[in-house]
């Protein structure tokens, strides 16, 4: 799943931070594979898949376009991994209208005009199945009220904590309902300088995307709910608390600046057993087990008196507008989020509730938060409501980082409304 989103989202975000890849289209048999024209040789159907994913996630993915293929007799699924290079190549593609016919996708807004519309096959097609599906997923993958995207795995994102930390300062294990006071509260108990370990790590190149649950929590937003007012928003108190605060624990040094430029990341200082906390999505979950940490989780805090709000990565999956072979790619779509398919893709948080409940997921203490937080998850992200958020996005992103390296938060986001303001004109 993308994280740039940090979902959208994926993301991810999706953020959404994806391995470096030599960027060759790899087909289903490993080989290096050419895009085509779209065209079929002889009796055989190409059907083009593009894929941000590499390593295992990829593997997977290659074989499930092998069971694909199988129960498609006359069907070759060409998986084409564009790693790092996924949005340039895609562009490209686009372009060129020479598109891979199936793809991963979270950033709606800069490509539906390019994308088929799917409403219409999920809402007709009884194979899909479509109310098995957590409900708020759609919403990421719908631009004025048109579905380009049928979603395939999704995280939200919680609080990771070191048991064996938490232990040592004989310090009880958090649990939902708590806030931030005790958040900080804790942080400060599990900091202890000379052993180089802290409560908590704060990114020092924070993708905005993932801040907006904070921001929610705090009963504000980047923008407002029709896309077209920032001021008020965007540099509310609300925003500017939600932002301070990571600020203010750096400053007060309960908590530690991870990751930036030849920095070790928080993922990686926290499986050196240095930070007690770290907030992430999915995605370093089975990476912390591998290394023997004693993991719990648990979902965000909240802010006093308000309740706590989260944020979505989702990698869905969309159709060309240009694909000559649109009913294939639909039934591709419908085997990638099959029951089947889903539990195969082991490092995705499974979208079907039947997936869920006959796995138990949202039982295990590892993934329950996770679940808790979807729940949470009604709130739409500010690039979906409005076409030019990724200029306005520069200006908060540059504001944010400032913050978490000293600069007063209030400030800086006045400013970054003042330089912004000119993409709402």
């Amino acid at each position: 799943m993308k994280k740039k989103l940090s979902l959208i989202v994926v993301a991810t975000a999706m953020t959404i931070t994806l391995t470096a890849c030599a960027g060759s289209n790899e087909g289903t048999t490993g080989k290096t594979a050419q895009p085509t024209d779209g065209n079929n040789s002889g009796n055989v159907k190409t059907l083009r898949f593009a894929t941000w994913d590499t390593g295992d996630a990829l593997k997977i993915e290659q074989d499930i376009a092998k069971k694909f293929e199988a129960l498609h007799p006359g069907t070759n699924v060409q998986v084409e991994a564009y790693a790092d290079g996924f949005d340039q190549k895609l562009a490209a593609g686009f372009g060129a209208t020479n598109p891979p016919d199936v793809m991963y996708m979270w950033d709606f807004p800069t490509y539906h005009q390019s994308l088929e519309p799917l409403s219409s096959y999920a809402d007709k097609d009884k194979d899909l199945n479509k109310d098995d599906f957590y409900k708020g997923l759609f919403n990421y993958a719908t631009i004025d009220n048109k579905l380009y995207g049928i979603p395939a795995g999704f995280t939200t994102r919680v609080v990771y904590y070191n048991k064996k930390l938490f232990d040592e300062a004989k310090i009880p294990y958090p649990k939902d309902g708590w806030t931030w006071d005790d958040f900080q509260d804790i942080s400060k108990k599990l900091t202890d300088k000379a052993k180089k370990q802290y409560g908590f790590g704060v990114r020092a190149e924070n993708d905005t995307y993932d801040l907006q649950g904070f921001v929610w929590s705090n009963g504000s937003s980047y923008i407002s709910d029709d896309g077209k007012t920032i001021n008020g928003f965007m540099n509310s108190k609300a925003t500017a608390g939600a932002i301070q605060l990571f600020g203010d624990m750096v400053k007060n040094g309960s908590a530690v600046l991870a990751g930036g430029k030849g920095q070790q990341s928080g993922e990686d200082i926290f499986k050196g057993g240095k930070i007690a906390m770290w907030e992430s999505g999915i995605w370093p979950l089975e990476s912390f087990k591998e290394a023997g940490i004693d993991v719990g989780t648990v979902e965000m805090p909240a802010f006093a008196g308000k309740p706590v709000k989260g944020v979505v990565a989702e990698s869905a999956l969309s159709i060309a507008k240009d694909s000559k072979q649109k009913d294939l790619a639909w039934e591709f779509i419908k085997y990638y989020v099959s029951n089947e398919a889903i539990k195969m893709r082991v490092a995705d948080l499974p979208v079907r509730v039947s997936v869920v409940n006959e796995l138990k997921k949202d039982q295990d203490p590892l993934y329950k938060p996770f679940y808790t937080m979807l729940q949470r998850s009604d709130n739409s992200p500010a690039f979906l409501l409005n076409a030019k958020w990724n200029e306005m996005n520069r200006q908060l992103s540059a504001a944010v980082e400032a913050v978490v390296h000293g600069s007063n938060a209030q400030e800086a986001l006045d400013q970054a409304v003042k330089d912004s303001e000119r993409y709402l004109k």
